[in-house]
């Protein structure tokens, strides 16, 4: 099949890949065979016959090399809660671009503009500091804890994803169940010894929170937490008792909001379930698609890394070559002007409650074993009888019957990360969700069969 043109392939009918790839693309996936480990940008790889090379997005739609077409519910791993190509964030970037694309760590006229107007919208920041990313605003909100404590271990949930360095990438999917707090790293090259600075816990548990608190505080600096856990929402009451927990052993507590920050309100997950962390940790939505991420908190906490403080032996050193990035700065003013928009958050609010609704229609009618479930704009299914409240409990879901479900959405056309949580922007339109409603209908009727 040869490579379609971008015009073209706008106007393609058929939805879904079907194994339809075209002579560019077969190219380009040699080159990356060759080039790069496993033939993949990261920790991410599709199933041979559903894999794509992406070409460009609009709305909520994009297509791949060879001019397929998807509806995405995947949305940059939910960096894009207004879609693809939006004009309004490609004409800041241009005009940010003719004047300059970087300045390294040195002040810029967008990061300032973009940090007044944001912080009003973040209950905990007394102080922010820009980064290129969330996982590396995680790695920096624990060292600031560190410090400011004077304590080495830090607690997180079982199943909680806060980036891919080493203090982070333990313990979010356990190939087997130990005992709480011991850790588990996910990855090779972890030292042994940074392992044991980490506790684990499960979520929506406080007695078996408190009972690791009581005997670990005196070591320990902070709690970090996801307040919805990949798509593990909270228990009622959960949220708060942590805060009320690291208050009474004098821990500090670190909101993770790389995804719920500026999804679930302006406000984030602070506004939405009213808790008041130390520190808030921003990326995905923040940069309006571009490489921004952020740690917000007190003035005490983040005052340790300001530079005047050198020398001194309670100085946090902070910095990265493209923070503060003025392109993504740019893309960052231009989509909250967009957020900030009166009903914003209702409409999108009201696409993903009626999508839920349509898929729960959907697997009814078919007789399946099948739980729908999110709040806000997240959504997931699962093939259990109740929304999980804890990783192992998503371990007890039939999983292989998950993946095959998910890989035949994505070869008819309904992009999402297979066994992940999936999103919605405010361009997903009643046609897009007709459609997936009527791809799940037809996935239903083919795996039944």
């Amino acid at each position: 099949m040869e490579t379609l043109d971008k015009a073209s392939a706008q106007q393609a009918p058929q939805i879904g890949r079907y194994g339809r790839t075209s002579d560019n693309e077969s190219r380009e996936f040699a080159v990356a065979k060759r080039l790069l480990p496993g033939g993949v940008l990261g920790g991410n790889a599709l199933p041979s016959d559903n894999r794509f090379i992406f070409s460009h997005g609009s709305g909520s739609r994009f297509w791949d090399v060879s001019g397929n077409c998807y509806i995405d519910y995947v949305l940059g791993s939910g960096a894009l809660v207004l879609g693809h190509a939006v004009p309004e964030i490609q004409r800041a970037v241009a005009e940010q671009a003719g004047r300059g694309t970087h300045s390294f760590a040195f002040l810029n006229e967008p990061a300032i503009q973009y940090a007044e107007r944001i912080a009003p919208h973040i209950r905990c920041a007394e102080r922010l500091r820009f980064t290129t990313s969330g996982g590396e605003a995680t790695f920096h909100a624990m060292r600031l804890a560190r410090a400011f404590t004077g304590k080495n271990k830090i607690l997180k949930f079982e199943g909680a994803y806060h980036g891919s360095h080493d203090y982070a990438q333990l313990s979010t999917t356990p190939k087997k169940l130990v005992d709480f707090p011991t850790p588990q790293a996910d990855t090779a090259g972890i030292p042994k010894v940074v392992q044991q600075l980490t506790l684990v816990a499960p979520f929506n548990d406080l007695d078996t929170l408190q009972r690791i608190m009581a005997e670990h505080h005196e070591d320990l600096a902070a709690v970090i937490i996801e307040p919805i856990q990949r798509i593990i929402h909270p228990l009622p009451g959960f949220l708060a008792g942590v805060r009320e927990l690291t208050r009474r052993y004098r821990v500090l507590l670190i909101l993770d909001e790389v995804v719920t920050g500026f999804r679930y309100g302006l406000g984030g997950a602070q506004q939405y379930f009213d808790i008041l962390p130390d520190l808030a940790t921003y990326g995905k939505i923040v940069g309006g698609g571009l490489p921004v991420g952020a740690i917000a908190g007190r003035a005490d906490v983040m005052d340790q890394a300001d530079p005047s403080k050198k020398g001194d032996p309670a100085y946090v050193y902070q910095n990265g070559t493209l923070q503060g990035h003025p392109l993504g700065c740019a893309a960052g003013l231009a989509s909250l002007t967009l957020l900030e928009e009166p009903g914003f958050y209702d409409r999108l609010f009201g696409i993903a409650d009626n999508l839920r609704e349509r898929l729960r229609s959907t697997f009814s009618r078919h007789g399946m074993k099948v739980t729908v479930f999110g709040e806000g704009p997240m959504w997931h299914f699962l093939f259990c009888d109740k929304a999980p409240t804890n990783y192992r409990e998503i371990l007890a879901t039939d999983q292989k019957q998950q993946v095959a479900f998910d890989n035949e959405l994505l070869r008819m056309g309904v992009f999402v990360l297979p066994g992940n949580r999936r999103f919605v922007s405010i361009k997903h339109s009643d046609d897009d969700i007709e459609l997936t409603v009527e791809i799940f209908d037809r996935v239903c009727r083919q795996l039944k069969a």
